[in-house]
This record gives C-alpha cells, structure tokens and sequence, in this order.
C-alpha cells in the first residue's frame, strides 16, 4: 500500500487534480444529463494548464490508462481525445466514441460543441456529418448548406450531398456553383457505378454547359471504363445532337467515331458519320466514289475498317500533299477515275493508280512540316521557327497525329530548319514551354509524348495527365507532392481522388511490405498531417508497416525518391525504438552525414566505432563505407577509438582503388566503380594523403606501401613515377623492391602462350571495336554541336587518346614477345617457369615464388617477373645454396630448400 501511496503523492498536482476528477466521476456515476458544454470549458481549462506545464503527454496516459477500466468515463474519453487531435494522432476513436454517446441521448448542444472543438484542428468528416445532423435537427437549413459545402470537399466520396448542393444552388439562381457540384457529383455517381443518377446529372449539365465539350469528353471515357461503353455512347449522341445544330462537323465526326468504337452496330451512327462526311467533303470530285468504293454507308464491311479506308482515299484530290518515301513532298495535280497525276520535285507528272497511291503514299495536310520544308523557302521557315516557338511545337506535334516527343522534334527541325548549335538554346526554351503553356498537354500514355490541345488545359489536368501517363511509382509520387503544393489547386477535385486513390490502394490490401506500400504509407501519412481529413479510415501505423519489411537495407535503397528516404529516416528515429541499430545497418547503403550526426548526439558513439571498425575489416563488402568513413570522419573521437593502424587503413584503400581498377576493366557495376575509383584516387594522390605519409615515414614503412601502389597495375604510371621521384628526394639510397627494370634482354621478353594469345586478343579488340566505337561516338557528338563547350566530344577525343596509347604499348610489347616453351623447364636451377622454395635464415620461415614474366606477375600470389630485383637474385639458384638479399641497407640471408616446374 505504501509504495502505491508513494506514487500518487509524486504525482505533480495537475495530474493529481485530474486523477481525482476521474476518481470522483466513477464514484459518483454522474449521468448525462448533469453533463453540459460549460463542464468541457472547465476541462478545456485544464487541457491548457498542462499544455503549458508541458504534462500532455502524461495526462494522456493517465486518462488512457483510465478508460481500460472505465471505457465510458466522459472525462477520459474527452481529455485523450482532444489531445490526440491536438497531437494529430490518426487514433481519434476516444473523442469519437463520446460524440457518439452524446448523440444517442440527442444532447444536441454539447454534441455540437464537441464537434465545433473537433473542427478547431482541422476538417473532419465524422465532426462534420455529425455537425449536419445537429443542424438538421433544429431546421437549421441557413448553416446545414455551409457544412455540406465543407464535408463534399474532404469527403472526395460523398455524391448525394453533393447533388443537394447543386439543387440548392440552381434554386438560388447561382448557375456557375450549381455546375460545380453536379459535375462533382457525376463524377462520385460514376465511381459508384450509379447509372441512373449519371444519366440525370448528364442532362442537366447539357443544358447548362453544352459548350464545354473537353468536360463530357473526359467524363464519357470514366464512364465507358467503370460502367459499361454502349451507355457511354447513349450519352454521347445527346453531346453529338448539341453538335450537330451548330453545325460542327468535325466535331460531330470525332464524337460519331467514338460511338462507333463502343458499338460498331450502331446503324443509325454509321448513317449519320455518313452524312457528317459528305458536309464535310462537299466538292470534293471523287467523293461519292470513295463512299461507295470504302463501303462507309452500309454493307457487312466493319465500320472502323470502312472509315479508316475511306478517311485515306478522301485525302486524294487536286491539290492535296502526299509523301513518298523515295520521292518526297509530292503534290496531287489531277484525279482521272482510278489514275492520279502527282507533281513530285523530281519527278513531275507522275501517274499512278489510286489503289497503288493508297498503299505507297502518305497523305499530309498543307500545314504538315514537311510540306512546310518542301515548298517554303528556307529562311523564311528558319526565322518563323527560331522566333516562334508556340507556332514551331505546333506545327511539328500535329504533324505526327498530334503526338510527339522532343527527338522527333528535333529529328524534323536539325540541320535542315535550325543548326545544331541553334537548337541548344532553343530547345530549352521550347521544353518549358511544353511544360507550363495550357496549349500543350501530354500522352496520358507516355509522358514523353507531348499533343497540342484544341482548348487550354488547366494546371489541374495537365498535372493529372502526367500523372497518369507516368510509368514509375516514384515519379507519380513526385507528380502528386507537386500538384498539392500549388495552393489554388482544390484537393476535392476528381483529378486529386484518383491520384490519391492509387497510393492508398497499395494501403488497402497487401501480402507484403513493398517500396510501393511503404512509399504509399508515408506519402498519405505526409499529406494527412498537412490535410488532416485524408487520414480518415487509415489505422496503419510505421511500427506495423517496419516489422513487416524483411530487409530493411534492400526496400530503403528501392524508394528512388529522395524526399521519401528522408522521411523513412526520420520516421525510424521517431517510432523505432531500436532506431540506432536500424541507422548503423542502413549507413553502408546511405552514407549520409544526418545518420553519423543522430548518432552522435544520441550518444551512440560506441556504435559508431563498431561500425568503422567493421567497415574496415570487411572493406570488400564495405567499400564504400569505408572510403566515405576515411575522407569525413577520421577526426572523429569514435572513429579514431576503432584504433585502425594509419599505415592499415591506406593499406586497405590501395586495395579498395585496385579492386575498382579491375572491377572497371571486367565490366562489372562500371558506373559505381569509376565513383569509388575518383574517390580513392583523389583521396591519396589529389589530396596529398600519401605525400603526407611518406614525408613522416621510415623507409620499411614506405618501401610497404610503395610496393601496395606499384602492385596497382592501371594506377597512370605518372603517379608512380612522381612518388618514387619522391621518396627517393627523401632516401636517395632508396632501393624499390619488386621493381621491374625496363631493359630488355636480346632474347627479348619472355612470355607464355596463354598470356601473349590474351594480349592479341586485347590488341584486337581493340581495333576492331573500341576505335569504330569511338569513331562512332565522336561523330555523334560533332553532331551535337557547340564543339567549344561540348563535353560529349572532349570525352571521345579523351578516350581516342587512351585507345592510341594502349594499342601502341601492345603492338610494341607483341613485337618483343618470346614465347616461352613449358617442356624447356629445367629445375636443376631456378629459372622461368620454376616455383623455388626458399627459407629465410633470419626468421626461419618459408616463402614460395613463382618465376614468371612481368605479364604474369602477381605479387598476392607469389608470382614475380624474372626481370625484378629479387627474380632477378633467383635466377640459376640451385638447391643448398645460400644467398643474401639487400632491402634498405638491411640484408637477409635466405638458403634454396626446393625446385619444382610451376603448374
């Protein structure tokens, strides 16, 4: 007893006022009825007593701690749930559950304060409904409206009030308001699939906006998509009737094709597109014959087919554009029944049957780019397209059926309109305007694809169209975080649902915890804090979403989203408990400075040091971490407690620019290799790392790390040179072991077959395709343009210089090549092709060596050149023989033990 009286007298007085409330409340089983909104002012009173004494977090606990043995306690339902709002905690089931207890005793005054509190910290669509039957309640219709205009903006769901509201407003005369809501509410019946609903608001929209064609347009295809297309081509013959009295064929035309496309069987379409064609080709000489020869009117011919035919034997007539593949731009001059007579450039008065014209020509209208090319003169296309950019984008994209991408752009207009250097400029400025003019849109198919729109596209649609056509998960997310960020942009638009529908459908059902579900969870998470009514119905939280990843490193290094990655950072410090092992096992992947620096001031520096300390050891699992750990963070008091032997962790970089050399040479993960590569290289020869170093050391620690970097074969020989000019400044005695001599004997340089056929085949590869790819890429970055600030083009040139460089060394090394014959071997002495066994007098081991050439030189595996110091001192050893080896004025005494042919 005494030590639970302890805990209450520790208790500070504000929560030990509260705990008696809760305790008198439950004593007392005060009823409803004793309860009034004056009593929740009271506690709203205490809520910001503890705000200010910075006690929210422990009053929340103690009232939730209450509410597991008092589930109804009034007072504990309203303390945790206003905190929870106030915290914008997705969890609001407390302030929920007492609303509800309120509404089924109709205490309309308090449930209506309860909800205005609710509202003070963002729109919700429970306070909000709930607010609408108070109001109802009391025939308040003056403010029921205002609400309803609320809750259809946040509830991206609600139809039915949506409609109310556009009855509402076409009673008050307000037409535009009235719109606006039946097109919102066509487009929630469409989702639920309410076909009946969608035929009325149809109709209604018709009388009003029977103009605004883009609208039905889109909304036919929702339609057709999610309830069925012959419906949605019912309702189109009502916009095709609004068409057809104002006399817009063309338009008449499109619509009629799409009915067509959802019903081919239609009949009474087919008569009608009939008739809309004929108005619209009147005059045309061969009109009546091509009807008739494309069976359009009628016949067992399917319509598409009959229209597609028929729509290419219209476009022959007198003085109409056609395109040869051979011939070019031509011009239609006559059509004699089945003859027609084109004007080519260079072949005047061409005569062809029309069947054969069908199939061998292109039709093109007046406007089409290459009819532009063909018969205007150069300059005057060159200053209209320099100066133009709308009409230039224009032309080139309708060109193509109104779809086209940048290359096809500049495919049409470089060299022949704008030369190479003119479209660097241009270009750029022709991508913003495709970009932000509402004359252009994209391909909801491919967002690589631009089109031309007959109307200007709103920054909604626009964006939405991106979206849409976009293949990634990850630019989606992009698209969507930028369509919420312009703020005249309405989150209750059917453009935003669906946008927001596709991350939330990852949330609704999953096996498993993808980079897409995660990704989803944080996005919706993000925009819910910042618009607090989408979170509505999502109990997820980060734990639950974590737990289910099975591999933490692989899932962070798929969100290909920067701005995602930060978050799952921060939501891993925020809710993990374990966070600090979750950041020491991402580093490696990330290597980032926030990670080292949460670390650090979590006083996690222990960890920090187990983590170099392993990064180092494992370097050829960890390059990348140990590189990043070297160049940021060796004057950090955790990194240097690893305690890594300087000399060591120079040692291990050497490797790490080695193994990158060879990884580059192999092919393998070139892009990341040549990064780690520049790293090093910068690090021990750019920086002065190794200059440093040597100035400090004695000579057997630099004759160890001389021999580390002369071991590094593509090291630019330069560097080597430039260090040995350097110790030797320092040591002039300075003797390199392992260096090779660079004369060669008359028998010239020993080699075996294996190695001499792998430097033919490099020396062929080499010419056969290095040099014709480069040749290639050269050419291809001449065409490029600019050549003064031209990167692609020093980059060829740079590379020609390496390929020149390295095929002369082989040519000139091939040339001195002696094969050398393995059945030659003689082990009475050593000598190439030998492994000589000898044993150092001085420490008493034994050491392996395998006499070679310097093309098969590898120090790692005992395999040295012939040509080197200590090959060299080898050569015609017998066994018992005794000799000695200078290094750096010291001598070691090393005896022959055994002589054997190498394998």
């Amino acid at each position: 007893m005494s030590d639970a009286e302890d805990v209450v007298v520790e208790l500070p007085a504000l929560l030990k006022n509260m705990q008696e409330m809760l305790n008198e409340e439950k004593w007392t089983r005060a009823t409803l009825s004793n309860y009034s909104a004056a009593q929740f002012k009271e506690l709203d009173a205490v809520l910001k007593e503890c705000q200010e004494a910075h006690l929210y977090e422990e009053l929340k606990t103690l009232c939730d701690e209450h509410l597991v043995h008092t589930k109804n306690s009034i007072i504990a339902l309203y303390i945790s749930g206003m905190i929870a709002l106030s915290r914008q905690i997705i969890d609001d089931s407390a302030i929920v559950n007492l609303v509800n207890i309120f509404v089924d005793n109709h205490k309309w005054a308090i449930v209506k304060y309860l909800c205005e509190g609710i509202l003070d910290y963002g729109e919700s669509k429970f306070a909000l409904r709930t607010l609408g039957d108070c109001y109802r309640s009391e025939n308040n219709e003056e403010d029921i409206y205002g609400i309803w205009e609320r809750l259809v903006k946040i509830d991206i769901e609600e139809a039915e009030l949506a409609k109310s509201l556009a009855e509402h407003y076409e009673k008050q005369g307000d037409a535009a308001a009235a719109v606006d809501y039946y097109k919102k509410a066509l487009h929630r019946y469409i989702n639920k699939g309410s076909y009946k609903e969608v035929k009325d608001i149809w109709e209604r929209l018709l009388n009003y906006v029977p103009e605004d064609l883009d609208f039905f347009l889109n909304v036919q295809k929702k339609i057709a998509k999610n309830i069925d297309k012959e419906k949605a081509g019912v309702l189109l013959k009502d916009v095709y009737e609004i068409c057809k009295k104002r006399d817009d064929i063309s338009n008449c035309i499109m619509i009629l094709k799409i009915v067509l496309d959802y019903d081919d069987r239609d009949n009474q379409a087919r008569r009608e597109i009939t008739e809309c064609y004929r108005k619209n080709y009147t005059g045309h000489s061969q009109l009546e014959d091509y009807i008739r020869v494309s069976s359009l009117a009628q016949g067992p011919r399917n319509v598409r087919e009959a229209i597609i035919d028929f729509e290419k034997h219209i476009a022959f007539d007198r003085g109409n554009f056609v395109y040869h593949r051979t011939w070019g731009v031509g011009r239609i001059d006559k059509v004699q029944g089945d003859d027609i007579v084109i004007d080519f450039a260079k072949k005047r008065g061409h005569s062809m049957s029309l069947k054969m014209a069908v199939n061998a020509l292109q039709t093109l209208s007046k406007n089409h780019i290459w009819v532009l090319k063909a018969v205007w003169k150069k300059e005057k296309l060159h200053e209209k397209v320099k100066n133009d950019y709308q009409w230039a984008l224009k032309t080139v994209i309708r060109s193509f059926d109104n779809s086209c991408d940048i290359k096809r752009i500049k495919a049409e207009l470089v060299p022949q309109v704008l030369s190479p250097g003119e479209w660097t400029g241009w270009s750029t400025k022709a991508r913003e305007i495709l970009k932000s003019d509402p004359n252009f849109g994209v391909s909801p198919e491919n967002i690589d694809l631009f089109t031309v729109r007959d109307r200007p596209i709103s920054l909604e649609e626009k964006l939405y169209n991106e979206f849409k056509a976009e293949k990634s998960f990850f630019d989606r997310a992009a698209t969507i975080r930028e369509f919420v960020s312009h703020k005249d942009i309405e989150l209750d638009s059917e453009y935003f649902t669906e946008m927001f529908g596709y991350f939330t459908g990852y949330l609704k059902s999953y096996s498993q915890v993808t980079e897409q579900v995660a990704a989803s969870y944080l996005l919706v998470k993000d925009m819910a804090g910042k618009y607090p009514h989408l979170g509505t119905g999502f109990s997820l939280n980060f734990n639950e979403i974590f737990n289910a990843i099975e591999d933490v490193p692989s899932l962070f290094l798929s969100l290909k989203d920067t701005k995602l990655r930060e978050t799952f950072l921060s939501h891993v410090k925020l809710f993990i408990p374990n966070w600090a092992d979750v950041y020491i096992n991402l580093f490696p992947y990330v290597l980032s400075a926030g990670i080292i620096q949460h670390l650090k001031s979590g006083g996690y520096g222990d960890k920090l040091t187990a983590m170099t300390a392993a990064s180092f050891e494992n370097f050829r699992d960890y390059r990348e971490a140990a590189v990043w750990l070297f160049k940021n963070c060796s004057g950090e008091e955790w990194y240097q407690k690893a305690n890594i032997p300087y000399e060591k962790q120079l040692i291990i970089l050497i490797h790490i620019l080695d193994i990158s050399y060879r990884e580059i040479e192999n092919h393998r993960e070139t892009t990341e290799n040549r990064k780690i590569n520049k790293q090093v290289y910068n690090i021990l020869f750019a920086d002065g790392t190794l200059d440093r170093f040597f100035d400090a050391a004695d000579g057997y620690t630099i004759l160890r790390i001389y021999t580390f970097i002369n071991d590094v074969k593509d090291l630019d020989p330069a560097e080597k040179i430039r260090l040995r000019s350097r110790i030797l400044e320092k040591f002039p005695d300075f003797k390199f072991l392992g260096e090779e001599e660079k004369k060669v004997t008359v028998l010239g340089l020993i080699v075996t077959m294996a190695k001499y056929q792998e430097k033919q085949r490099q020396m062929a590869k080499i010419i056969s395709v290095d040099v014709p790819a480069n040749s290639k890429e050269i050419e291809f970055a001449k065409s490029l343009g600019d050549l003064r600030e031209n990167a692609e083009y020093k980059a060829a040139l740079e590379k020609q210089a390496i390929l020149n460089a390295t095929l002369a060394k082989l040519n000139d090394e091939i040339e001195r090549a002696q094969l050398f014959d393995p059945s030659t071997v003689n082990t009475s002495k050593a000598g190439f092709g030998t492994t000589v066994t000898i044993k150092n007098n001085t420490s008493g081991q034994e050491e392996s060596y395998t006499l070679l050439g310097p093309w098969e030189s590898d120090p790692d595996h005992n395999i040295i050149s012939y040509l080197s110091p200590f090959g060299g001192t080898l050569l015609n050893k017998v066994v018992g023989e005794q000799f000695e080896f200078s290094a750096n004025n010291e001598k070691i005494s090393y005896v022959v033990e055994k002589i054997s042919a190498a394998v």
